[in-house]
Protein backbone atom coordinates (compact mmCIF):
# COMPACT_ATOMS: atom_id res chain seq x y z
CA UNK A 1 0.00 0.00 0.00
CA UNK A 2 1.45 3.40 -1.37
CA UNK A 3 1.77 5.75 1.72
CA UNK A 4 -1.29 7.28 3.15
CA UNK A 5 -1.89 11.09 2.75
CA UNK A 6 -3.85 12.80 5.08
CA UNK A 7 -7.59 13.32 4.90
CA UNK A 8 -9.22 15.84 3.67
CA UNK A 9 -12.67 17.18 3.38
CA UNK A 10 -13.36 16.11 -0.14
CA UNK A 11 -16.12 14.84 -1.45
CA UNK A 12 -16.01 11.18 -2.03
CA UNK A 13 -15.03 10.36 -5.69
CA UNK A 14 -17.84 7.78 -6.91
CA UNK A 15 -17.14 4.73 -8.51
CA UNK A 16 -20.15 3.01 -10.58
CA UNK A 17 -19.46 -0.76 -12.23
CA UNK A 18 -21.44 -2.10 -15.03
CA UNK A 19 -20.25 -5.11 -14.70
CA UNK A 20 -21.87 -8.22 -13.57
CA UNK A 21 -23.21 -8.34 -9.79
CA UNK A 22 -20.97 -11.41 -9.00
CA UNK A 23 -18.00 -8.41 -9.02
CA UNK A 24 -19.60 -6.00 -7.03
CA UNK A 25 -17.76 -7.30 -3.63
CA UNK A 26 -14.42 -6.35 -6.03
CA UNK A 27 -15.41 -2.56 -6.51
CA UNK A 28 -16.62 -2.40 -2.93
CA UNK A 29 -12.90 -3.71 -1.94
CA UNK A 30 -11.65 -1.18 -4.78
CA UNK A 31 -13.00 1.74 -3.24
CA UNK A 32 -11.73 1.02 -0.01
CA UNK A 33 -8.31 0.60 -1.26
CA UNK A 34 -8.23 3.68 -3.10
CA UNK A 35 -9.70 5.84 -0.50
CA UNK A 36 -6.68 4.56 1.61
CA UNK A 37 -4.40 5.08 -1.28
CA UNK A 38 -5.64 8.40 -2.34
CA UNK A 39 -6.66 9.98 1.51
CA UNK A 40 -9.93 11.00 0.45
CA UNK A 41 -12.79 9.00 0.45
CA UNK A 42 -14.24 6.70 -2.55
CA UNK A 43 -17.54 5.36 -2.80
CA UNK A 44 -18.72 2.28 -4.60
CA UNK A 45 -22.55 3.02 -6.04
CA UNK A 46 -24.46 -1.07 -6.03
CA UNK A 47 -27.37 -0.37 -4.26
CA UNK A 48 -28.83 1.04 -7.06
CA UNK A 49 -29.92 -1.17 -11.03
CA UNK A 50 -27.76 -1.18 -13.87
CA UNK A 51 -29.18 1.59 -15.62
CA UNK A 52 -29.18 3.98 -12.64
CA UNK A 53 -25.54 3.13 -12.56
CA UNK A 54 -25.35 4.09 -16.23
CA UNK A 55 -27.27 6.90 -15.89
CA UNK A 56 -24.63 8.59 -13.36
CA UNK A 57 -21.66 7.57 -15.40
CA UNK A 58 -23.28 9.17 -18.93
CA UNK A 59 -24.11 12.51 -16.64
CA UNK A 60 -21.53 12.84 -14.59
CA UNK A 61 -22.28 11.99 -11.16
CA UNK A 62 -20.31 9.04 -11.11
CA UNK A 63 -16.47 10.60 -11.87
CA UNK A 64 -15.40 6.91 -12.68
CA UNK A 65 -16.02 3.09 -13.44
CA UNK A 66 -15.75 0.24 -15.28
CA UNK A 67 -17.98 -0.36 -17.97
CA UNK A 68 -17.58 -3.57 -21.21
CA UNK A 69 -15.63 -1.72 -23.98
CA UNK A 70 -18.88 -2.43 -26.62
CA UNK A 71 -20.74 0.35 -24.28
CA UNK A 72 -17.79 2.56 -24.34
CA UNK A 73 -16.92 2.38 -27.90
CA UNK A 74 -20.54 3.66 -28.27
CA UNK A 75 -20.58 6.39 -26.19
CA UNK A 76 -17.60 7.59 -27.08
CA UNK A 77 -18.32 7.87 -31.38
CA UNK A 78 -21.76 8.38 -30.46
CA UNK A 79 -20.91 11.20 -28.46
CA UNK A 80 -23.49 10.48 -25.66
CA UNK A 81 -20.81 10.93 -22.73
CA UNK A 82 -18.07 13.02 -21.82
CA UNK A 83 -15.67 9.76 -20.71
CA UNK A 84 -11.84 8.84 -21.15
CA UNK A 85 -10.11 5.80 -20.48
CA UNK A 86 -8.43 5.38 -16.85
CA UNK A 87 -7.55 2.03 -17.31
CA UNK A 88 -7.61 -1.92 -18.13
CA UNK A 89 -7.47 -4.90 -16.08
CA UNK A 90 -5.18 -8.13 -16.36
CA UNK A 91 -6.83 -11.09 -15.70
CA UNK A 92 -4.37 -13.53 -13.35
CA UNK A 93 -5.61 -16.68 -15.61
CA UNK A 94 -2.93 -18.26 -18.09
CA UNK A 95 -5.51 -17.85 -20.85
CA UNK A 96 -5.23 -14.12 -20.62
CA UNK A 97 -1.12 -14.28 -21.31
CA UNK A 98 -0.84 -11.12 -18.84
CA UNK A 99 -2.67 -9.11 -21.79
CA UNK A 100 -5.73 -6.66 -20.71
CA UNK A 101 -7.99 -9.09 -22.74
CA UNK A 102 -10.84 -12.05 -21.66
CA UNK A 103 -13.40 -14.30 -23.24
CA UNK A 104 -17.09 -15.10 -24.11
CA UNK A 105 -17.25 -19.45 -23.42
CA UNK A 106 -19.68 -20.94 -25.42
CA UNK A 107 -21.66 -22.69 -22.55
CA UNK A 108 -24.25 -25.90 -22.84
CA UNK A 109 -26.27 -27.84 -20.38
CA UNK A 110 -23.83 -30.23 -19.50
CA UNK A 111 -25.87 -33.40 -20.74
CA UNK A 112 -25.96 -31.92 -23.70
CA UNK A 113 -25.46 -33.65 -27.29
CA UNK A 114 -23.43 -30.49 -28.16
CA UNK A 115 -19.64 -30.29 -28.80
CA UNK A 116 -18.47 -27.38 -31.22
CA UNK A 117 -20.66 -24.26 -32.28
CA UNK A 118 -21.63 -25.33 -34.96
CA UNK A 119 -23.88 -28.02 -33.91
CA UNK A 120 -26.02 -24.66 -31.74
CA UNK A 121 -27.63 -24.10 -35.31
CA UNK A 122 -30.97 -24.29 -35.52
CA UNK A 123 -30.97 -23.73 -31.61
CA UNK A 124 -31.70 -21.99 -28.84
CA UNK A 125 -29.79 -19.01 -27.63
CA UNK A 126 -29.43 -16.62 -24.35
CA UNK A 127 -27.80 -12.79 -24.45
CA UNK A 128 -27.83 -10.79 -21.70
CA UNK A 129 -28.16 -7.85 -23.18
CA UNK A 130 -27.37 -5.89 -26.27
CA UNK A 131 -24.86 -3.66 -25.51
CA UNK A 132 -22.45 -6.67 -24.30
CA UNK A 133 -20.10 -7.08 -26.36
CA UNK A 134 -19.15 -10.51 -24.64
CA UNK A 135 -22.62 -12.03 -24.61
CA UNK A 136 -24.25 -10.50 -27.43
CA UNK A 137 -21.79 -8.52 -29.94
CA UNK A 138 -19.30 -11.38 -30.22
CA UNK A 139 -21.68 -14.15 -31.16
CA UNK A 140 -23.09 -11.75 -34.06
CA UNK A 141 -19.60 -11.50 -35.30
CA UNK A 142 -18.83 -15.08 -34.97
CA UNK A 143 -21.67 -16.02 -37.01
CA UNK A 144 -21.29 -13.02 -39.94
CA UNK A 145 -17.55 -14.75 -40.63
CA UNK A 146 -19.73 -17.99 -41.43
CA UNK A 147 -21.94 -15.90 -43.52
CA UNK A 148 -25.15 -16.34 -42.16
CA UNK A 149 -26.54 -13.40 -42.04
CA UNK A 150 -29.67 -14.46 -40.62
CA UNK A 151 -31.31 -17.11 -38.48
CA UNK A 152 -28.20 -18.85 -37.76
CA UNK A 153 -30.21 -19.73 -33.93
CA UNK A 154 -34.29 -21.15 -34.32
CA UNK A 155 -34.65 -18.44 -31.30
CA UNK A 156 -33.09 -15.79 -29.75
CA UNK A 157 -33.80 -15.30 -25.54
CA UNK A 158 -32.79 -11.98 -23.31
CA UNK A 159 -31.89 -13.14 -19.74
CA UNK A 160 -30.78 -9.54 -19.09
CA UNK A 161 -27.85 -10.70 -17.19
CA UNK A 162 -24.58 -12.94 -17.96
CA UNK A 163 -25.78 -14.84 -14.59
CA UNK A 164 -29.06 -15.47 -15.44
CA UNK A 165 -28.00 -16.33 -18.97
CA UNK A 166 -26.05 -19.15 -17.41
CA UNK A 167 -29.25 -20.57 -15.11
CA UNK A 168 -31.26 -20.60 -18.30
CA UNK A 169 -28.65 -23.33 -19.89
CA UNK A 170 -27.90 -24.86 -16.82
CA UNK A 171 -31.70 -25.02 -16.23
CA UNK A 172 -32.15 -26.45 -19.83
CA UNK A 173 -34.26 -23.64 -20.60
CA UNK A 174 -32.00 -22.21 -23.73
CA UNK A 175 -29.50 -24.47 -25.37
CA UNK A 176 -26.51 -22.26 -25.01
CA UNK A 177 -25.04 -18.80 -23.95
CA UNK A 178 -21.95 -17.11 -24.71
CA UNK A 179 -20.45 -15.74 -21.05
CA UNK A 180 -18.14 -13.31 -20.26
CA UNK A 181 -14.74 -15.47 -19.15
CA UNK A 182 -14.23 -13.52 -16.10
CA UNK A 183 -17.53 -13.76 -14.94
CA UNK A 184 -18.09 -17.16 -15.88
CA UNK A 185 -14.97 -18.08 -13.65
CA UNK A 186 -16.19 -16.15 -10.22
CA UNK A 187 -19.51 -17.77 -11.08
CA UNK A 188 -18.23 -21.13 -11.39
CA UNK A 189 -16.58 -20.21 -7.65
CA UNK A 190 -19.50 -18.72 -5.72
CA UNK A 191 -21.95 -21.65 -6.80
CA UNK A 192 -19.97 -25.11 -7.72
CA UNK A 193 -22.70 -26.85 -8.53
CA UNK A 194 -22.99 -25.21 -11.77
CA UNK A 195 -19.70 -26.70 -12.50
CA UNK A 196 -21.39 -29.95 -12.78
CA UNK A 197 -24.72 -28.56 -15.26
CA UNK A 198 -22.74 -27.04 -17.49
CA UNK A 199 -19.50 -27.02 -19.88
CA UNK A 200 -17.81 -25.15 -22.38
CA UNK A 201 -17.60 -25.64 -26.48
CA UNK A 202 -16.14 -22.83 -27.35
CA UNK A 203 -14.45 -19.88 -26.47
CA UNK A 204 -14.90 -16.45 -28.60
CA UNK A 205 -11.97 -14.56 -28.59
CA UNK A 206 -9.46 -12.92 -27.24
CA UNK A 207 -10.87 -8.77 -26.93
CA UNK A 208 -9.77 -5.67 -25.43
CA UNK A 209 -11.42 -6.29 -21.68
CA UNK A 210 -14.13 -3.95 -20.08
CA UNK A 211 -11.89 -0.67 -19.46
CA UNK A 212 -12.05 1.68 -16.57
CA UNK A 213 -13.54 5.14 -17.66
CA UNK A 214 -13.41 8.53 -16.12
CA UNK A 215 -15.04 11.60 -16.73
CA UNK A 216 -14.03 14.33 -18.23
CA UNK A 217 -14.50 17.07 -15.34
CA UNK A 218 -12.60 14.74 -12.82
CA UNK A 219 -9.92 17.73 -12.18
CA UNK A 220 -6.27 16.42 -14.12
CA UNK A 221 -4.29 16.16 -10.68
CA UNK A 222 -7.01 13.56 -9.56
CA UNK A 223 -7.19 11.74 -13.09
CA UNK A 224 -3.57 11.59 -12.39
CA UNK A 225 -3.56 10.35 -8.90
CA UNK A 226 -6.23 7.61 -9.83
CA UNK A 227 -4.74 6.17 -12.43
CA UNK A 228 -1.24 6.14 -10.58
CA UNK A 229 -3.20 4.27 -7.65
CA UNK A 230 -4.50 1.87 -10.09
CA UNK A 231 -1.22 0.69 -12.20
CA UNK A 232 0.53 0.51 -8.86
CA UNK A 233 -1.85 -2.10 -6.95
CA UNK A 234 0.20 -5.01 -7.46
CA UNK A 235 3.26 -3.93 -6.48
CA UNK A 236 1.14 -3.83 -2.78
CA UNK A 237 0.27 -6.61 -0.67
CA UNK A 238 -2.98 -4.80 -0.14
CA UNK A 239 -3.33 -3.92 -3.53
CA UNK A 240 -2.65 -7.70 -4.39
CA UNK A 241 -5.52 -9.26 -2.01
CA UNK A 242 -7.95 -6.61 -3.34
CA UNK A 243 -7.02 -7.54 -7.50
CA UNK A 244 -7.16 -11.44 -6.39
CA UNK A 245 -10.63 -11.01 -5.33
CA UNK A 246 -11.72 -10.91 -9.02
CA UNK A 247 -8.54 -12.37 -10.25
CA UNK A 248 -6.98 -9.57 -11.65
CA UNK A 249 -3.23 -9.67 -11.53
CA UNK A 250 -2.78 -5.74 -12.32
CA UNK A 251 -4.20 -3.16 -14.14
CA UNK A 252 -2.67 -1.64 -17.51
CA UNK A 253 -2.77 1.32 -19.15
CA UNK A 254 -5.02 1.06 -22.36
CA UNK A 255 -6.12 3.47 -25.25
CA UNK A 256 -8.56 3.98 -27.53
CA UNK A 257 -7.06 2.61 -30.22
CA UNK A 258 -6.73 -0.64 -28.23
CA UNK A 259 -10.89 -0.41 -28.78
CA UNK A 260 -10.88 -0.69 -32.47
CA UNK A 261 -10.86 -4.05 -32.16
CA UNK A 262 -14.55 -4.05 -30.83
CA UNK A 263 -15.14 -1.57 -33.24
CA UNK A 264 -14.60 -3.88 -36.69
CA UNK A 265 -16.03 -6.85 -34.71
CA UNK A 266 -19.30 -4.55 -33.99
CA UNK A 267 -19.61 -3.29 -37.66
CA UNK A 268 -19.46 -6.48 -39.09
CA UNK A 269 -21.79 -8.05 -36.43
CA UNK A 270 -24.73 -5.31 -37.21
CA UNK A 271 -24.76 -7.29 -40.32
CA UNK A 272 -26.11 -10.12 -38.69
CA UNK A 273 -29.76 -11.07 -37.01
CA UNK A 274 -29.49 -13.90 -34.88
CA UNK A 275 -32.97 -15.46 -35.22
CA UNK A 276 -36.02 -14.50 -36.41
CA UNK A 277 -37.29 -13.91 -33.11
CA UNK A 278 -36.07 -12.75 -29.48
CA UNK A 279 -38.10 -13.16 -26.80
CA UNK A 280 -37.22 -11.49 -23.30
CA UNK A 281 -36.92 -13.51 -20.26
CA UNK A 282 -37.06 -12.13 -16.53
CA UNK A 283 -34.34 -13.12 -13.93
CA UNK A 284 -33.89 -16.58 -13.67
CA UNK A 285 -31.43 -16.51 -10.65
CA UNK A 286 -30.78 -19.38 -8.43
CA UNK A 287 -33.12 -19.83 -5.55
CA UNK A 288 -29.81 -19.66 -3.05
CA UNK A 289 -28.45 -16.73 -4.69
CA UNK A 290 -28.77 -12.98 -3.05
CA UNK A 291 -27.47 -10.97 -5.68
CA UNK A 292 -30.21 -8.49 -6.24
CA UNK A 293 -32.21 -8.17 -8.65
CA UNK A 294 -32.18 -5.55 -11.58
CA UNK A 295 -34.56 -3.33 -12.90
CA UNK A 296 -35.71 -4.68 -16.86
CA UNK A 297 -33.33 -1.99 -18.68
CA UNK A 298 -34.87 0.68 -20.94
CA UNK A 299 -35.15 0.26 -24.39
CA UNK A 300 -32.69 1.97 -26.64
Amino acid sequence: MPARHHAHAERPLVLASLMAPNADPFYRALARYLTEALGRPVRSVDRVDWTAREQMLHSGKADFGFVCGLQYVQVVDRGLADLDLLVAAVPAGERYRGEPVYFSDVVVKADSPFRTFDDLRGRSWAFNEPTSHSGYNVARYHVALKGVPVGFFRQVVSGEAHQNSLRLVARGMVDAAAIDSTVLEQELLDHPVLAEQVRIVDSLGPSPIPPGVIARGVPATVRRALRAALLAMHQYAEGRRVLALARYARFAAVTDLDYDRIREMASLAETVRLSGETAILGPVLADETTEPRRAPRRKR
